[in-house]
């Protein structure tokens, strides 16, 4: 054996395993460490709420199996505002609700007759048949924001209030999971932050863990259809979902039925 080609041989080795750990850490070892999925969002001395780069993000969501179907902006692009955080959003508008007077007891002074009332009631069901057959949408305003009809639990007008600040967010792919402040969602990020809006989540969840998350079965009120692939809401009849809009900034709230074939159905647990 030759004691020089020996010695030859115990460098060499040396050398590759010192390439090796640089290649593998070393050109890392000052970055931070990367973000473990789902977990909360961590604020800096200002308040700036954590980001995570795009590619990290699809890195840690599972594909979206509908995602052609929400027009998703091109890689690396997103919108142009910032969502508030959940708990900041404003609140829903709700339809107000008529209130009894003692006087309602009593036949009033100059109360209509019962042929008076049927006329009317007439008129008011034609009305009611035209705007059925209208473009409308119930419940849906013109700018895409959800109403709480009067009588909701403050839990659901809270769900539709998020619901609303980000109605009409676009749509990326990652979008929402960084941190629920964000200038675009996916589906689930989506659906996370109107449930954070109520105090229900702290962080958001994906499509696979919302249809671990909750209650099994429909909810009386708020029901989550989900997959490993894809997910979205009913909240008060209104369908919350980035499948399906008009267009690329248009609503998540929609009226318009969709298949329900192979998700898992789940509800906040008391709604």
């Amino acid at each position: 054996m030759n004691p020089g080609r020996d010695q030859v041989i115990r460098v060499a080795a040396v050398a590759l395993v010192a390439v090796g750990v640089a290649g593998c850490g070393g050109a890392r070892s000052s970055a931070p460490a990367a973000k473990p999925a789902g977990a909360p969002a961590a604020s800096g001395a200002a308040g700036t709420p954590h980001r995570v780069a795009v590619a990290e993000r699809r890195s840690i969501v599972p594909r979206d199996s509908e995602a052609d179907a929400g027009y998703p902006l091109p890689a690396g692009v997103h919108g142009t505002r910032e969502a508030p955080q959940p708990g900041a959003a404003p609140a829903a508008a709700r339809t107000p609700r008529r209130v009894s007077s003692p006087a309602d007891s009593g036949v009033s002074p100059g109360a209509p007759t019962d042929a008076q009332v049927r006329a009317e009631l007439r008129q008011m069901n034609r009305v009611l048949r035209a705007w059925r057959r209208s473009p409308r949408r119930p419940g849906i305003r013109t700018s895409g924001r959800a109403d709480a009809p009067a009588g909701l639990p403050e839990a659901v007008a809270r769900i539709i209030a998020g619901g609303n600040a980000i109605a009409k967010f676009p749509y990326v792919y990652g979008g929402g999971h960084g941190s629920f402040v964000d200038t675009a969602y996916d589906c689930s990020a989506s659906v996370s932050y109107a449930l954070a809006a109520a105090g229900l989540l702290d962080r958001p969840l994906t499509s696979g863990q919302l249809a671990r998350w909750g209650a099994p079965g429909p909810g009386r009120y708020v029901t989550i259809y989900a997959n490993a692939g894809h997910t979205f809401m009913y909240v008060d009849g209104l369908r919350f979902d980035t499948s399906g809009r008009a267009g690329a900034f248009g609503t998540r709230w929609q009226t318009a039925p969709r298949s329900l074939a192979g998700f898992v159905v789940r509800h906040p647990a008391g709604l």
